[in-house]
């Protein structure tokens, strides 16, 4: 049996295809968007995560059969003095989430203003998702599912409603966002994060290996 230079047979493993997108986090302050990344990339939460200052980044994969999807996931601030910089973030971005808190209706109208900036002014062809975060203090909902899914599938944006404090439906909001990326696309192949800037080499391998078990 004729092996490859890796020792192992031809054939046996099938070539994954990389893509690479940016991703980018809005919404309004508290919310939970950092906390959403937080329980994404590290599977974790902290009660008292920290405010954040611009914008962080993160760097994650998901594997879709024989894909490879890595993020580099742009966490930007939520206070209005920072509202200037966001068009830094969501340049050329791929992707977004939308964030707003089930418990405050004016975090849903300022998700509704960021979902109208992101369709003028972002990429034509972005994949916007709307999440409805803290699902789970449902006992104090003041926004209707309802009214945010009819909301969502009026202008064509994915939506869940999601818990970082309970990890529901975390993961499968990027999922979902995965699923929809173009993956025939060679400007997505593993090469523009470079281009861009972005250093995702020690996150980004580690996270690859963690989600794919390779």
């Amino acid at each position: 049996m004729s092996t490859g230079g890796n020792g192992r047979p031809n054939g046996s493993l099938p070539q994954t295809k990389i893509c690479q997108f940016k991703l980018v986090l809005l919404g309004d302050m508290a919310v939970g968007k950092s906390s959403l990344v937080l329980r994404f990339v590290k599977g974790q939460f902290d009660e008292f995560q920290e405010t954040t200052i611009g914008a962080a980044f993160l760097a994650q994969s998901v594997c879709l059969d024989d894909t490879t999807v890595k993020f580099e996931i742009w966490d930007t601030a939520g206070q209005e003095r920072y509202h200037s910089l966001a068009p830094m973030y969501y340049r050329g971005a791929q992707a977004a989430i939308v964030v707003f808190d089930i418990t405050k209706p004016e975090t849903f109208e300022r998700a509704k203003a960021w979902v109208k900036e992101l369709q003028r002014q972002a990429s034509p062809n972005i994949v916007i998702a709307l999440a409805g975060n803290k699902a789970d203090l449902a006992e104090k909902r003041l926004v209707e599912y309802e009214d945010a899914q009819t909301y969502a599938e009026d202008i064509g944006l994915l939506f869940m409603e999601t818990s970082a404090k309970t990890a529901m439906n975390v993961s499968d909001l990027f999922f979902a966002i995965a699923k929809k990326m173009p993956k025939t696309d060679s400007q997505n192949l593993t090469h523009s994060a470079r281009n861009r800037g972005v250093n995702l080499q020690d996150p980004d391998s580690q996270s690859s290996q963690r989600c794919c078990g390779n």
